[in-house]
C-alpha cells in the first residue's frame, strides 16, 4: 500500500509568491473592496469571453442568482437545469422563487441533453441554464436555437470552464448571461468570487447595480440590490491567475491527452466535435463496486472524488411533499451519478503523476 504521504491529491490549488505579492499590495493601498483592481480584472477577463461586459461579484452562486434576477426571473417560472451538477445551480433558481425543472444530460459530454431540454418545455418555462460540466462545453450550437425558438433566456452555467469553448466561442458568450466561478479548487482562482458576463449593456449596468445595494452613485439606490461586491483583494489574485489560465489550461489538455492514451481499464471521457474541453475534472466511468474502485486508487496513492454522487433531484431541499423525487425521468444522470470518478488532472502533476494515476486506473477490475 502507497503511504499517506505518497498521495496525489485530486485537486491543487495554486497560491504562489505572485499571488501573496498582489495580495499585499492591495491591501497596502487602502483600496481594498470595488476599486480599481475590480476594475482591471473585468476588463482583462473581458478578453476570455469575446469581450463581453464583465461584473465581478463575490461567489459563482452570486453571479447565478443576479444573473436571474437581473432577467426578471421570479415565482411562477421555471428554469431548464441538469441535475447533475452542484446544488447552486438549482439552488440559484430556488433563491428568485422560480423552480428548476430537471432535463437530463449527454452520456458523453455530461452536460444537457438538448432533445431533453425541448421535451421539458411548458408555458412557464422562461429560461435555460446549460451547464458546462467538468470544462466541457455544453451542446449550444443546439441549445441556442431551441431558446430562440421559444423565447427563453440563457444563463451558462460556465464555473468549471474557463476558456472552454465550442466552434471557436467561448463560453459564457453565448446567452444572455454566463457565469463563472473563481473558488480555490477552480482552473484559476481568486480565493473566493465570480464573474457575469453580458453583451448587453443594460443588462451589465442592471447587475453592477444589483451587488451594491441598487446604488451606482453612493446613497442614490434606484432598485432593491444586495451586497455581493468582490474585494480588491480577491481581484488582484484573480488577474494574476488570469495570467496564468493559458498556460494552465494547456497543461490540463496535455495531462488529459496522456491518460487517454494510456487508460484502458475505464471510460475515458469523451471530447464532442469542435468543443474545446478544459478539463476542471479529468472523469472517467467505471461499472460495478465504484466505492471499492476508488479504495484500490487511493491504496495506490491516487486520490480521486465522485461529482456527484447525489444528483440534485434527490437532494432534500427538492424532494416532493412525499419525501420522494418528483416525476423526471433521468436515465443518464442516474447512470452517471452512480459510475463517474474523477482523476487527477491539475497542472502540478508530474509525468511520474500520471504514470501512476494511468496505471492505477488499468489496474482496476470489473470497470468498463
Amino acid at each position: 500500500m502507497t503511504g499517506q504521504q505518497d498521495l496525489i491529491p485530486p485537486a491543487k490549488p495554486v497560491i504562489g509568491e505572485a499571488e501573496i505579492e498582489a495580495a499585499v499590495r492591495v491591501l497596502r493601498s487602502g483600496r481594498v473592496v470595488q476599486g480599481p483592481e475590480v476594475a482591471a480584472f473585468e476588463e482583462e477577463f473581458s478578453e476570455l469571453v469575446a469581450g463581453r461586459h464583465c461584473v465581478a461579484v463575490n461567489s459563482g452562486t452570486s453571479a447565478l442568482h443576479l444573473s436571474l434576477m437581473a432577467l426578471n426571473i421570479g415565482p411562477g417560472d421555471e428554469v431548464i437545469v441538469p441535475s447533475f451538477s452542484f446544488a447552486a445551480s438549482a439552488n440559484a433558481v430556488r433563491l428568485v422563487g422560480a423552480e428548476p425543472v430537471f432535463a437530463d444530460i449527454e452520456a458523453g459530454s455530461f452536460c444537457l441533453d438538448p432533445a431533453a431540454v425541448e421535451a421539458a418545455i411548458t408555458p412557464r418555462t422562461v429560461a435555460i441554464m446549460p451547464v458546462h460540466l467538468y470544462g466541457h462545453p455544453a451542446a449550444m450550437d443546439k441549445l441556442m436555437p431551441i431558446a430562440e425558438r421559444h423565447n427563453l433566456a440563457v444563463v451558462e452555467d460556465a464555473a468549471q470552464a474557463h476558456g472552454a469553448a465550442l466552434n471557436g466561442t467561448p463560453v459564457g458568450s453565448f446567452g444572455a448571461a454566463g457565469c463563472f466561478s473563481f473558488y480555490p479548487t477552480k482552473n484559476m482562482h481568486s480565493l473566493e468570487g465570480g464573474m457575469i458576463t453580458t453583451g448587453d449593456p443594460e443588462l451589465a449596468r442592471t447587475l453592477r447595480l444589483l451587488r451594491n445595494q441598487g446604488m451606482e452613485q453612493r446613497y442614490a439606490n434606484e432598485i432593491v440590490g444586495a451586497n455581493v461586491r468582490l474585494t480588491d483583494v480577491a481581484a488582484a489574485i484573480g488577474r494574476v491567475q488570469l495570467q496564468q489560465l493559458p498556460e494552465w489550461t494547456e497543461q490540463r489538455r496535455s495531462n488529459a491527452k496522456f491518460l487517454d492514451s494510456r487508460i484502458t481499464g475505464a471510460v475515458t471521457p469523451p471530447v464532442a466535435d469542435a468543443a474545446r474541453h478544459v478539463y476542471h475534472q479529468y472523469t472517467i466511468r467505471v461499472t460495478g463496486d465504484r466505492d471499492g474502485a476508488q479504495q484500490k486508487l487511493l491504496d495506490r496513492g491516487v486520490g480521486n472524488a465522485v461529482y456527484y454522487p447525489t444528483p440534485i433531484h434527490r437532494l432534500k431541499p427538492y424532494l416532493g411533499e412525499d419525501g420522494k423525487p418528483g416525476p423526471w425521468t433521468l436515465p443518464e444522470t442516474e447512470r452517471a451519478a452512480r459510475e463517474v470518478i474523477s482523476l487527477p488532472i491539475h497542472p502540478s502533476l508530474s509525468a511520474t503523476d500520471l504514470e501512476r494515476i494511468a496505471d492505477a486506473v488499468n489496474s482496476l477490475e470489473g470497470s468498463q
